[in-house]
């Protein structure tokens, strides 16, 4: 795991956007296409809002989420509605391109498979995520892979729902299984709130969910806020 280090949480969405163009780059250079899984939250709005200029090669980007919340397609609480408003503009992905969380389906298991089957068409058979760009919760949750919930054991399948609500609501998200096979992980926190579960992260700490993720081809961008409580010596890493 890599570690950048930016003052402000500005600074942060800048050096996550750049660090994600090369990425999309690379993934087409390499691949002819590039698998992008984003997460919600203000951290990855900003770095959005950096990236969005950028003459990216649009055409060959497929556009995934990482989770949802199970709420109708209006609620402001919808992280699809944030992805569309960024992303979904001329010049930038079509429609077709980005792939929203059928979380408005009557049967959410159901659902889940359905686009977990979307995956396997665009991953060819097994998928693997070229990008995958993750946030952090201060209880140590990351995608919606929450404390205690048994989607935290889930191993056969790359889509599930969570059991029980969280913050209020049910979620459908992304896997471990699915996660650990991504190419490239980027993690995005910032905020004082977030320090001791980066810490945490960053230690290995298996007690957390987000620390069951895959580390070894991982790269963390923080803030110094975010940073405080990690070991010195992981303070001057950058990326």
């Amino acid at each position: 795991m890599r570690i950048t280090i930016d003052p402000t949480a500005a600074d942060v969405a800048r050096s996550a956007a750049d660090w994600l163009r090369d990425e999309i780059e690379a993934a087409v250079a390499q691949r002819g296409r590039c698998l992008l899984a984003l997460s919600g939250g203000r951290s990855p709005w900003q770095m959005l809002t950096a990236l969005a200029d950028e003459p990216l090669p649009w055409d060959r980007l497929q556009v995934l989420q990482v989770d949802e919340r199970v709420v109708p397609a209006d609620d402001e609480r919808r992280n699809a509605l944030h992805l569309a408003a960024e992303l979904l503009v001329p010049g930038r992905l079509s429609r077709h391109a980005f792939h929203p969380m059928p979380v408005d389906a009557p049967d959410l298991d159901a659902a889940a498979a359905e686009y977990e089957a979307r995956l396997e068409q665009r991953g060819l058979v097994v998928p693997v995520l070229d990008v995958v760009q993750l946030g952090l919760g201060a209880d140590g949750h990351t995608a919606s892979l929450v404390p205690g919930d048994p989607v935290l054991d889930v191993q056969d399948r790359d889509v599930a729902v969570t059991r029980a609500p969280y913050q209020g609501t049910r979620r459908m998200t992304m896997t471990f299984p699915l996660l650990d096979r991504a190419r490239r992980i980027q993690w995005l926190v910032t905020g004082e709130e977030k320090a001791a579960a980066l810490a945490r992260l960053v230690a290995g700490d298996r007690a957390i969910p987000a620390a069951r993720v895959a580390a070894v081809r991982a790269v963390v961008f923080a803030d110094q806020a975010a940073a405080a409580q990690l070991p010195d010596d992981k303070k001057g890493w950058r990326g």
